[in-house]
């Protein structure tokens, strides 16, 4: 047996997981704040009514509710402080609490907004950004987050980090601290049933993505590594029928338990090149970041081969069900699954697929070395990533 290693550990104190408890978050709110900051960022969900019963239990628990729609895109620097300001306008402090009910982009702006609206010292988001602006740091408590997904991705309902973009300039960089980790977490896989195809693939593979990149991580931890194996082993099956049948229950569960795991699993062990390329391609070429993770996984396993052999081939076996003979044909099983399953979903398998052009390659390498990159179990140098780069052109 291999001697452990110290390590820590963290994730939401509370988590609600369950097909259709949506319905239960009147009762959690309560515990939390009598005034409700509700941000919503689906709008097939708004649009639906399914969510239009919560309000009105909620109130009838006596809670105030503001409710506000969150902007489309991946949050912005400017969103962040618009919504800061707007918040600071109705007094927002002691007594509230903030619900983000929609996807990865709409709970990381909630979150920083959670985090920002309690500091005593007045300063736009990017003064707080990882690498970017005065390098501040959170002082007083957020408000509490209550983080309801719905899409089965990011994970970011139980990561302690935000993730801000800017286009002027480009950056897409993270408010992090150990006060933004949601207070409570309720995971009700049947919101996830009115999302897209091209949604589910690329929120999916996002997860496995991050399921795949924790465990090889440089920073890997026994915890967050028996939860990647539990939840590749959920998500690679389940992926396809979620794509194929967007109200496949047994599938949508499958997959929302697999991107709560990513999300405790990446917040502790950290992530890899995919999510660091990715970053950098959806500042540069806007590239969403879920399909952007899903382009750039194969070959981040390809690269990172002869330095995680054996842990793919661990992998292999234990979620695959691999029985090759060598740990060579074991590791080369589980990536040829990988790029299976993207052929399975549509991913295209070229960044001028995306969009990317052959000029904007040199300014992705600089735009790639943040904090998922530090995590990546081999190193690589400018010219080996912009090499790297050019073969997937």
């Amino acid at each position: 047996m291999m001697p452990l290693s110290d390590y820590s550990f963290f994730a939401p104190p509370q988590i609600v997981f369950g097909w259709g408890r949506r319905t239960e978050l009147p009762k959690l709110v309560p515990n939390w704040g009598r005034r409700a900051l509700v941000l919503v960022g689906s709008r097939s969900l708004e649009q639906s009514g399914i969510l239009n019963p919560l309000w009105g239990n909620l109130r009838s628990a006596e809670v105030v509710v503001d409710l506000q729609s969150a902007p489309s895109h991946e949050p912005e620097v400017g969103d962040v402080d618009q919504l800061v300001a707007r918040w600071k306008e109705l007094r927002a402090g002691r007594g509230d609490c903030v619900v983000a009910i929609g996807g990865g982009s709409t709970i990381d702006l909630a979150k920083a907004a959670a985090a920002l609206v309690t500091q005593p010292q007045p300063a736009s988001v990017v003064d707080y950004l990882e690498g970017v602006g005065r390098g501040l740091t959170l002082t007083a408590d957020p408000l509490p987050v209550i983080a309801v997904p719905t899409t089965a991705g990011t994970g970011t309902e139980a990561t302690k980090n935000a993730v801000i973009s800017s286009y002027s300039p480009p950056f897409k960089k993270s408010l992090r601290s150990d006060r933004m980790i949601p207070r409570v977490v309720l995971v009700d896989p049947e919101l996830t049933c009115s999302l897209p195809p091209t949604t589910t693939a690329y929120t999916g593979m996002d997860a496995i993505t991050q399921l795949l990149e924790s465990y090889l991580s440089r920073r890997a931890a026994p915890i967050p590594q028996a939860l990647c194996v539990q939840g590749l082993q959920l998500a690679l099956p389940s992926l396809p029928l979620a794509f194929r049948d967007g109200a496949h229950r047994e599938a949508r569960t499958a997959m929302a338990q697999a991107a709560l795991l990513s999300g405790m699993a990446l917040a502790n062990s950290g992530l890899g090149l995919a999510h660091g390329v990715a970053a950098a391609l959806g500042v540069y070429a806007k590239v969403p970041h879920g399909l952007a993770c899903a382009v750039m996984l194969p070959a981040a396993l390809r690269t990172n081969r002869s330095v995680r052999l054996a842990e793919l081939a661990e992998l292999a076996r234990m979620v695959l069900k691999c029985t090759a003979s060598t740990t060579e044909a074991a590791a080369d099983r589980l990536i040829e699954t990988v790029m299976e399953l993207c052929h399975e979903v549509n991913i295209p398998s070229r960044l001028r697929d995306l969009g990317v052009t052959r000029e904007q390659l040199p300014e992705l390498v600089p735009g790639s070395r943040g904090n998922s990159m530090s995590g990546n179990p081999r190193e690589l140098s400018d010219a080996e990533l912009l090499d790297l780069l050019e073969t997937l052109w």
